[in-house]
């Protein structure tokens, strides 16, 4: 378990992000069309788990506008944008924002927090994602994992762009 914070107020999440080195947690994910997403969907990119509440907050909107603004066209290199948000408003979301290229992933029926240990587990957003990055090789290493110590704020774009060779 970790402890973070919400406006000051202490938070608990279900476990631990994976560490850096490690072999990421497979995972299991919704798409837009409702069909199912694993890391290998993406299989030979680096993969920018881009991991937050809720797309209808405004730092979780600019994580996702930031990531695909820096990385979203890079080759080799793939943003998921992961949250408990249901399909239906992510794509609301992107289609409104004009985002086109991001790809945006939902855990509304999967372990997937439990999973990466980002599962709020008290506090007003309880069940929901806390805002984290991991950034897996091609080779579903992990090379970086940041678990945003403040939920309202943002992640360390530059760190997690470098480990992914952005």
């Amino acid at each position: 378990m970790a402890r973070i914070t919400l406006k000051g107020n202490p938070v608990n999440t279900s476990g631990n992000l994976p560490a850096t080195g490690a072999t990421a947690p497979a995972l299991s994910l919704v798409q837009l069309d409702l069909a199912e997403a694993t890391l290998a969907t993406y299989a030979g990119k680096t993969r920018v788990l881009n991991i937050f509440p809720s797309i209808d907050t405004p730092t979780c909107a600019t994580s996702v506008r930031s990531f695909n603004e820096k990385a979203g066209s890079k080759a080799g290199v793939v943003v998921l944008n992961i949250s408990a948000d249901l399909p239906f408003a992510l794509k609301r979301f992107c289609g409104a924002e004009g985002i086109a290229g991001a790809v945006t992933l939902s855990a509304f029926r999967s372990s997937f927090a439990d999973d990466y240990g980002v599962k709020i587990t008290d506090g007003p957003l309880k069940g929901l994602c806390a805002r984290a990055v991991v950034v897996v090789d091609s080779e579903g290493k992990v090379k970086y994992s940041e678990l945003v110590p403040e939920i309202a704020q943002e992640p360390n774009y530059a760190a997690a762009l470098k480990a992914a060779g952005v």
